[in-house]
């Protein structure tokens, strides 16, 4: 390569674009065009972290903005069918008929369907037994219902017969006609603008509509509209 006057190198074609005017190709300059391709390197390179943290940001824009009832989509397979099973114990209680009905109208196999209920089983996430307890202390205690009507509720969750059965036992007798009593006696205020007959009828009929037998709707109405209670005209 022919030398100029000065004594200096000719000037050449850098990888990223030319050399300046100057001649002076000294150290100084090299360095400062070496910085500016790497620099160039480095635009380039956030151009495309700056793409890549836009599609993560809507992806995750898209994922807090589903609506927090929604179930999750059935895509098929274990995982799907375990994530719509549990999302379905945390809403309320099911029995496990329960269960299988809600897993099949979302159009799962029977097999995959009995895996998943036998699961559930196993680990104690479904147990019609205890689940009739809860809704025996609650109809109970909250409501004020009687055997029949608990009974009634119990069959329309599809609990099998022998958890009903034992789950009712708790149930005693003489707790129901109490509870029974407790409740035509305080609804019987509210019918003093009747004559007694008609007071009797309707109090009758409210406390057979809560599930109680004819036996303890006649103690408990006799007990409300005793002498003692309210008068009546």
């Amino acid at each position: 390569m022919p030398a100029l006057e000065s004594g200096h190198i000719a000037p050449v074609t850098y990888l990223f674009g030319t050399a300046p005017a100057s001649t002076d190709t000294g150290p100084v300059q090299h360095a400062a065009v070496q910085d500016a391709a790497v620099l160039d390197i480095a635009v380039q390179d956030a151009a495309v972290l700056d793409v890549a943290v836009q599609d993560v940001v809507v992806q995750d824009v898209a994922v807090h903005n589903r609506p927090a009832h929604s179930p999750p989509e059935r895509t098929g397979g274990l995982k799907s069918i375990n994530n719509i099973s549990m999302y379905a114990l945390a809403r309320r209680g099911m029995s496990a008929e329960e269960m299988s009905a809600y897993l099949l109208s979302r159009d799962f196999e029977n097999g995959e369907v009995e895996l998943e209920c036998e699961r559930l089983l196993r680990v104690g996430l479904l147990d019609d037994l205890a689940l009739a307890q809860t809704l025996v202390r609650t109809l109970t205690d909250r409501k004020g219902l009687g055997r029949g009507s608990i009974v009634a509720e119990l069959r329309r969750r599809k609990i099998d017969t022998s958890s009903i059965e034992e789950a009712l036992e708790e149930l005693e007798a003489g707790d129901e006609l109490e509870r029974a009593i407790a409740i035509a006696q305080k609804r019987a205020p509210q019918l003093r603008s009747l004559d007694a007959v008609t007071a009797r009828r309707r109090l009758g009929a409210f406390l057979q509509r809560k599930g109680y037998s004819g036996s303890v709707i006649s103690t408990a109405v006799a007990r409300a509209l005793e002498p003692t209670g309210p008068v009546f005209r």
